[in-house]
């Protein structure tokens, strides 16, 4: 994912908040939905990655309903980033079913990482069914 194409949102804003940064995301599918928000995570971040070389990881969690897997989901991203220094630019949802998300997600290592970001948390947190898809209010602790 090049960085200007993180410049343009698309899929997610910025909803004001007194503390961290709160962001409605939303897509036509769940799964979009979580992808949108793995998207808003490395915007919110400045993330670029290296050319080279790629690397493909498939990622699996578990939890007790589509909430817990959406923090848990950006959480697991933030720790790869934090213990191998990977950002993903290519998402792809496989399974998710409010109790298991799989995914498979392809990428590098960061060039550069200018925001810290603690993490994803569950303050005010719903996802919600909508006429176009769903739509969930994240709050992220920076």
């Amino acid at each position: 994912m090049k960085h200007a194409d993180l410049l343009k949102p698309k899929g997610f804003e910025e909803v004001e908040h007194t503390a961290d940064r709160t962001y409605r995301i939303w897509g036509q599918s769940l799964a979009e939905l979580f992808v949108q928000a793995a998207k808003r995570l490395y915007y919110l971040v400045g993330m670029q990655l290296a050319a080279a070389p790629q690397v493909i990881r498939e990622i699996s969690l578990q939890g007790v309903d589509n909430e817990s897997l959406l923090v848990a989901w950006l959480n697991e991203l933030l720790y790869l980033h934090e213990s191998e220094n990977l950002g993903y630019e290519q998402i792809k949802i496989l399974q998710l079913d409010g109790k298991t998300l799989h995914a498979k997600v392809t990428g590098s290592h960061a060039r550069q990482w200018l925001k810290d970001l603690k993490a994803a948390t569950y303050h005010n947190l719903a996802i919600h069914s909508t006429e176009t898809g769903f739509e969930a209010t994240l709050v992220l602790d920076v």
